[in-house]
């Protein structure tokens, strides 16, 4: 068997799934191949699942990105939501890399957005043209909710700022999210963040509150029943779902003073009709007076199939440029 060589290991690390691939980065574009997909509950760590997609695919590379879903400064990174830490130092010598770079999941997102066409990418408001307008705020809920910010522009570069600001306390807007946000904060020390309803786990807790019970169904089962449409209780949830993100939504364009809203993450591109039908952009525009600046920011999904890769690629394309 022949080594791959001659191109960069990229990796997009979540909670529940480890995604790998191989780029050529000597395009604007990166070109990725031999992806894979790996759950995270199956190793133990960041380096095992690394050497064992490249042992699988006999591949040596030199250089690495990898985007990872926590804070990165430092060299010790801990994921938020998954029992992994790793040390740079260490893992940058236990894979023989020259080269490592390491970045917030949604930084990479955010650079995604940018490179990706229009292809990979479906309008829920304004024109083609008006989606690469500055600052853009990226946001999504997966196993956690990401939030990052792009300024800049075509002409004189873009800057991506990594944030936490899925972490920040909700704030309810009807008796309803109180009632969810109260059940929340008694099995979360008294706290309620965004993230905790806006992702995959707070789908479950959205279900469990409105269904009066403990137990949880799986997000994807209740997505596809909301779907499907002959389960009642899985159709509220996902339209109090969506309902909560147009709020977050809106506060997040409104902090960013964005022109652009570009949403990613792994569950939203799963029902985008379903969400043009729901109460999102009614809540989106929600803010009183700052109703009339909101319409005017354009947005998008981001359905691009490995956006924290192709954004992986990009930020060690950049970071290989200087």
């Amino acid at each position: 068997m022949t080594f791959i060589e001659n191109l960069a290991l990229v990796a997009d690390i979540g909670g529940t799934n480890a995604r790998f691939a191989l780029a050529d980065l000597s395009n604007a574009l990166p070109r990725l191949s031999h992806q894979e997909t790996l759950p995270t509950a199956d190793f133990a760590s960041l380096p095992h699942a690394a050497k064992h997609y490249l042992g699988k695919h006999n591949a040596k590379p030199t250089r690495a990105s990898f985007a990872v879903a926590c804070p990165v400064s430092g060299d010790e990174i801990r994921l938020t939501n998954r029992a992994w830490a790793f040390s740079q130092r260490e893992l940058q010598a236990s894979l023989g890399l020259q080269q490592q770079l390491v970045i917030n999941d949604f930084g990479a997102a955010a650079l995604a957005a940018l490179a990706i066409g229009d292809s990979d990418r479906v309008i829920l408001h304004g024109t083609p043209e008006s989606q690469r307008n500055g600052p853009i705020t990226v946001i999504g809920p997966g196993t956690g909710l990401g939030v990052a910010l792009v300024v800049g522009d075509d002409q004189r570069g873009w800057q991506v700022v990594e944030t936490e600001g899925g972490h920040v306390s909700f704030a309810p807007q009807v008796a309803e999210e109180q009632r969810i946000a109260d059940w929340v904060a008694a099995r979360h020390h008294g706290r309620c963040s965004n993230e905790r309803l806006l992702s995959g786990l707070g789908l479950s807790y959205i279900d469990a509150v409105l269904a009066e019970r403990e137990t949880l169904r799986e997000p994807a089962d209740i997505v596809s029943a909301a779907l499907v449409g002959n389960d009642v209780m899985a159709r509220r949830t996902l339209a109090r779902f969506c309902s909560i993100f147009g709020s977050v939504v809106g506060d997040a364009a409104l902090i960013h003073g964005a022109k652009t809203v570009a949403i990613a993450g792994g569950i939203i591109p799963r029902f985008i009709p379903y969400l043009r039908a729901s109460a999102f952009r009614e809540r989106f525009l929600a803010k009183g007076r700052f109703a009339s600046y909101l319409e005017t920011v354009s947005m998008h999904v981001m359905t691009h199939e490995s956006p924290g890769l192709i954004g992986a690629a990009a930020a060690l394309q950049q970071h290989l440029g200087r």
